[in-house]
């Protein structure tokens, strides 16, 4: 039985009986003798995980026959580099929709390959909402967008017009939480560390017609026609992760799938939404047409009551509700993993919280 409800951004919680079946498959993985941590990535029996994990990651989100799944490692941030190695030829640009922190990373690391466009921002708000969404720049190699902010707490509710422009998407916190129409981007990726499986392994989708684009000056390890043609084992891959996302979609799909996934973390938003919509003491940052479904961010009037917060919530197992470090406040991450029950308990506290402290600190002292 769990003690605690964890609502990290990442790595975050990962299903009770994911990881059940998996300590009890720890020394022995079906019959072979050995644990997944330890069996080589050449052998049958990995490559048999390898291959069950991609065909049920196809299943599950219905990814078209003319994209290819890779399951390489570094994070999403190695993707930052990757794809602007692999898609921006010399002299190319792209554009980048600026919607938060983790976007604007993108866009920085991209410049050192090219002419970056960041044709919308909303730094202006401190990233509180999606900008408006303009067409692609003219000749743009492609179209950047982080779908899911997880450090201000805002989601991606339309997509751009790009056109022919084949759009990329980073999909680190929302990936499997709601459907994608997967053919409507030409690479997605994702740290696994959400809703995917462990830290350690990044996803990416990448459309056929997009590999071997790859510029001259591209490190082998950097490149994803190499990944793509040995079946993610270039070189060995995190073996381990790949075998615990497996589990992780089978999960998934025993419980309905993304539809059902998706209406779980409506259910689960909404409860908290609606609690901050009618609260005196805590407040909202993200603009209400913008809000995530995974990441809740919000705040109390001083530093000393958001202390307070957060070392009662540790108190009755509700941990990790701290915002990221350059925004501070506080942060409920509900990823698909995190039961119904958890943000129940937690709204509960915050309404105990509320009554114990509310007429000393009007919600109009709000700090931003």
């Amino acid at each position: 039985m769990r003690k605690v409800f964890n609502f990290s951004s990442g790595p975050s919680m990962l299903p009770e009986t994911v990881l059940s079946q998996a300590a009890g498959e720890m020394l022995d993985y079906e019959g072979s003798g050995q644990s997944v941590m330890e069996m080589s990535h050449r052998s049958a029996v990995f490559e048999k995980i390898r291959d069950e994990a991609e065909e049920l990651l196809f299943a599950v989100m219905n990814i078209p026959k003319n994209y290819k799944v890779l399951f390489l490692q570094g994070g999403a941030s190695l993707q930052f580099s990757m794809v602007p190695l692999n898609l921006l030829p010399e002299g190319g640009v792209c554009d980048y929709i600026e919607s938060g922190i983790w976007a604007a990373k993108a866009a920085d690391e991209a410049e050192k390959y090219g002419c970056v466009a960041r044709p919308a921002s909303s730094r202006d708000s401190s990233y509180s909402r999606i900008p408006p969404l303009p067409p692609p720049s003219k000749g743009a190699s492609y179209y950047h967008i982080t779908t899911n902010n997880t450090i201000c707490g805002t989601r991606y509710t339309q997509l751009p017009p790009t056109g022919p422009t084949p759009l990329v998407a980073d999909m680190s916190s929302n990936i499997l939480s709601e459907p994608v129409e997967v053919n409507k981007f030409g690479l997605i990726y994702a740290g696994a560390q959400k809703n995917l499986g462990p830290a350690g392994t990044t996803l990416v989708i990448i459309r056929e017609d997009l590999i071997g684009k790859h510029r001259p000056e591209t490190p082998l390890i950097l490149r994803y026609d190499l990944h793509a043609q040995h079946k993610s084992t270039f070189n060995t891959p995190p073996c381990y992760g790949i075998y615990i996302i497996k589990k992780v979609l089978e999960d998934l799909i025993q419980k309905g799938g993304v539809k059902a996934a998706h209406s779980r973390n409506t259910e689960k938003a909404a409860l908290l939404y609606d609690f901050l919509d009618r609260s005196q003491l805590f407040a909202g940052t993200a603009e209400k047409p913008h809000r995530s479904l995974m990441n809740v961010t919000y705040t109390l009037p001083t530093q000393e009551l958001t202390r307070a917060f957060l070392a009662q919530a540790e108190a009755q197992g509700l941990v990790n509700l701290g915002g990221h470090k350059l925004v501070g406040g506080i942060r409920a991450s509900i990823y698909n993993a995190m039961p119904i029950e958890g943000v129940q308990k937690l709204v509960s506290l915050m309404e105990d919280f509320e009554a114990h402290n509310i007429k000393h600190t009007p919600k109009a002292a709000q700090e931003n």
